[in-house]
């Protein structure tokens, strides 16, 4: 017998008119393979717009780096992300296309499966994250890259 979970009312319901949108872009250093915090750039961009009530999208430009939502409180939650896209997504597992190294097939794969892109509602003019949730971006290429980031909040 499947069993389903008890869905609650719709609360602090709120509608009106879009009436501003931002724009703006920064970069990431990356050291390699591994998880940066973007949360306080995504943030700041989301303080800085003005907007109160609406959306942000943040964009990844890039095929071999992606961006999640993951808990925040435990570094070890990360370690453990990272060992399983090795496990999905190993180097020299024979892949055909291996032109950059090893590493550049894997890193496709596990943009694959996490992604390039995230939407945040934005509410009382900050991000609408959970207590234990932080934006990543994930560099899934050994060596150090510039990663680009795309931002853009529309809203009232």
């Amino acid at each position: 017998m499947r069993r389903s979970g008890k869905i609650g009312q719709i609360e602090d319901f709120g509608a009106g008119e879009v009436r501003r949108q931002a724009s703006a872009r920064f970069a990431v250093a990356t050291p390699g393979q591994g998880f940066t915090d973007i949360t306080a750039t995504v943030a700041g961009f989301v303080e800085r717009s003005g907007i109160g009530q609406g959306l942000v999208t943040v964009f990844c430009r890039h095929t071999s780096a992606s961006l999640t939502i993951q808990e925040n409180a435990d570094p070890d939650v990360r370690t453990d992300l990272m060992t399983a896209l090795d496990s999905l997504a190993p180097r020299h597992a024979g892949y055909v296309h291996g032109i950059e190294g090893p590493d550049d097939m894997p890193a496709h794969i596990r943009t694959m499966v996490t992604d390039t892109s995230l939407t945040i509602p934005v509410v009382g003019g900050r991000l609408g994250l959970g207590t234990w949730q932080g934006l990543y971006l994930i560099e899934h290429r050994d060596r150090p890259h510039r990663r680009e980031i795309l931002l853009h909040a529309i809203g009232a």
